[in-house]
């Protein structure tokens, strides 16, 4: 955390209603500073956990979540967090939820969908509501916005939170999702978050076994909306899902996967039954599009642009004082290697490694860039030598039959330190072993 940052969070006030009851019962919280990520305030709502006898007309289940969701929301959404009046709900909402910076994205992704909602018409509405952070971002462009949700509580939370972030065209729907769609007159945009549990509480990855199931319900989707989008798990194969609601035709327009910090974070799947009245469309334009997102970075290509290019894979050993490139996140997610050495002038180490080796710097390359300052293979003799002034360092594998654990303990390396070692197999079926640092203009 940069200082500006800290100074921001300092400022932070603590819920109204936290104020409030603390205030009352002349209850103090320690400093929130100069003890890592909030250490101090942990202990000490464990300390008042315990005391809650001592304050039999406290509700303290619930000021104990208020105090930790507005600490979860300090560093995840800043701008609810700075916000008194936020109420936060139990705390798997509160993890589960989206970050501002994805909400944000979408809120822009819609905009550009549909306009700024300066039509009267303009509506979007929320068949999957939650917590309601995606809506709150995403209202702000539309006349009308309707938020609908199973969960009592959670709608309670909703209509109080979006009046105190003065969304007067949010509406709150306390029912479910998919009744709420047949009864739905025509709306801009629909936008859905399936659950990704199922009844035992684990995490499903496949479209069909998310609730609701956007399969079953996809032709009434199209028919009631100009645009749907649909957000789902990171851990989800996109062109799968992409061939599965391509059932009914040509639907899936977009495919933004969104990643935060190198983190892939969230996939969005945008379905038209028709293009927007945009103009004419190129025959690129028409096909599906694929935007790779990593903070302030895109990438963005049409799947046409991928159907007659191929992987280059370099014909050489890579040596030192050239620079090796690791795609950030969400292009390895994409899967679009061959296109970044049909765009850039780097060559991939091997066909399945995904890395990709260049002779010089290429600072606009989306990812992790290190240059290289030796390469070895897995001879004894040559790691001995290579390695002989390496005591710690940071281990990554790349298409290599070893984990990092079991790796490190055989090149009986700590971790940590400025050095980078990268484990892969070349083109030729070699084991190496390359040994990089960092360039200052690295990001992460």
């Amino acid at each position: 955390m940069d200082r500006t940052d800290k100074i921001k969070q300092e400022e932070f006030p603590l819920p109204r209603y936290v104020q409030e009851v603390l205030s009352k019962h002349n209850i103090s919280l320690p400093s929130l500073w100069g003890r890592g990520k909030g250490e101090g305030l942990l202990g000490s709502l464990s300390v008042l956990a315990l005391q809650s006898h001592r304050y039999p007309d406290i509700d303290m289940p619930f000021l104990l979540n208020q105090i930790a969701g507005w600490q979860i929301a300090r560093t995840k959404l800043p701008s609810w967090a700075a916000n008194e009046d936020i109420i936060y709900p139990p705390h798997l909402s509160m993890e589960q939820c989206s970050s501002e910076p994805t909400a944000e994205y979408k809120a822009r992704l819609v905009t550009r969908l549909v306009g700024t909602g300066t039509s009267a018409s303009s509506c979007l509405c929320d068949l999957t509501g939650g917590f309601g952070v995606d809506f709150s971002f995403m209202a702000q462009g539309f006349k009308r916005a309707v938020y609908v949700e199973q969960q009592e509580n959670l709608c309670a939370l909703a209509r109080h939170n979006f009046h105190a972030l003065g969304l007067s065209q949010a509406e709150v729907v306390n029912g479910d999702g998919t009744a709420y769609l047949r009864q739905l007159n025509q709306v801009s945009v629909l936008f859905l978050d399936p659950a990704r549990r199922n009844e035992q509480g684990g995490k499903t990855i496949l479209i069909s076994d998310c609730t609701p199931d956007v399969l079953a319900l996809e032709d009434e989707l199209l028919i009631k909306a100009d645009t749907v989008v649909i957000k789902l798990s990171p851990m989800l194969d996109w062109h799968r899902a992409v061939d599965e609601l391509n059932g009914l035709g040509n639907v899936v327009r977009e495919v933004h996967i969104v990643s935060v910090r190198n983190e892939c974070k969230e996939l969005l799947l945008v379905l038209q039954k028709s293009f927007c009245a945009t103009g004419d469309k190129t025959t690129d334009e028409k096909a599906l599009q694929v935007f790779c997102v990593n903070d302030d970075s895109m990438v963005s290509y049409s799947l046409n642009e991928t159907l007659n290019i191929s992987q280059r894979i370099g014909s050489t050993l890579p040596t030192s004082g050239q620079y090796l490139y690791e795609p950030n996140a969400s292009l390895m997610k994409a899967g679009c290697f061959a296109l970044l050495t049909a765009r850039y002038p780097i060559s991939a180490l091997s066909l399945n490694s995904h890395l990709f080796v260049s002779d010089e710097a290429i600072e606009s390359l989306p990812g992790r860039w290190f240059e290289i300052t030796a390469v070895s293979s897995f001879n004894k003799k040559d790691l001995r030598r290579t390695l002989s002034w390496i005591d710690k360092a940071n281990l990554a594998v790349r298409n290599f039959p070893m984990s990092v654990a079991d790796l490190r303990k055989r090149l009986k390396i700590k971790e940590g330190g400025d050095v980078y070692l990268f484990a892969t197999t070349d083109a030729e079926n070699n084991h190496l072993l390359i040994v990089c640092k960092k360039t200052t203009s690295s990001p992460y």
